[in-house]
């Protein structure tokens, strides 16, 4: 099977409005190689550009983003390259810390699926327009690993914990109406409207006072129970025992095979 052209991430200003895409749409946005660094810098550099007064961060083609990509992750898995693993996990990490230390609004633009870390970015976000044709699934569990980039701190603070939970706990794909009606979203707009819907509302963002979104948005991020930081190692150190452990191994053989998962690993194992 011939591999996969890795993706880019790409930036671009303009008006005031600073895109990050996320460009691999034969892989449905699959993170893989240097995106997650990439998506990072991107993202921590339209944050230092004085002319930005908003953040927009989109997937290119007819995904938002699915995560991480799976064949990438088996062959860390098969060579049992913790180091690299552990090196995506951190590269995640920076991300969310880039979109959380952004002094301006960031708007994620779920323009079709996000899943695993693409839904964890997506609620990463100040705001999310969904399109109608989006799902969103926190779908870690279904090879056998633990949600990470932030999702365990933010869902919960959007839909409440038990719901938080429930997604979770079911790792199921959920329709941008389920999502727009539990308050995952904040917008839901018809496909054919989407880009106009996006433009517009990160034009009327950086058409305000740029000090007034900073400062609001510092006061929003601030106040909460956990620091984030504390949350994302926890989130890695969940990560590092899953990948030891024979579910993520079962995971990506079903994924790859097509058929349901057969998990064995016990609370005590690994």
């Amino acid at each position: 099977m011939a591999e996969a052209p890795a993706g880019e991430i790409l930036r671009e200003t303009r008006d005031g409005v600073g895109t990050v895409t996320i460009d691999r749409p034969a892989r449905m946005n699959a993170l893989a190689g240097t995106m997650r660094d990439d998506l990072a810098e991107a993202i921590s550099a339209l944050s230092d550009d004085d002319t930005v007064r908003v953040i927009v961060v989109r997937g290119a083609g007819r995904a938002f983003c699915a995560g991480a990509d799976v064949d990438a992750m088996a062959e860390l898995h098969d060579r049992g390259d913790e180091a690299a693993f552990v090196e995506n996990l951190r590269s995640g990490m920076a991300v969310v810390r880039a979109v959380h230390a952004a002094p301006k609004p960031v708007i994620a633009a779920v323009n079709g699926p996000a899943a695993g870390a693409g839904a964890s970015l997506a609620v990463a976000c100040d705001v999310r327009v969904a399109a109608e044709s989006a799902k969103i699934g926190f779908t870690f569990n279904r090879i056998g690993l633990h949600p990470d980039w932030g999702s365990t701190y933010h869902l919960p603070r959007l839909v409440g914990p038990g719901r938080a939970a429930e997604l979770m706990y079911s790792a199921r794909m959920i329709s941008a109406d389920e999502a727009d009606r539990i308050g995952l979203v904040e917008q839901l707009v018809p496909d054919e409207d989407f880009d106009g819907v996006v433009d517009r509302l990160a034009a009327s963002l950086a058409a305000k006072p740029p000090l007034a979104l900073e400062t609001l948005r510092a006061t929003l991020n601030r106040g909460t129970e956990r620091p984030l930081t504390e949350v994302l190692e926890a989130e890695a150190e969940a990560q590092l025992r899953l990948f030891r452990s024979p579910d993520l191994a079962e995971g990506i053989r079903a994924f790859r095979e097509g058929r349901p998962p057969r998990f064995s690993s016990t609370a005590g194992a690994a």
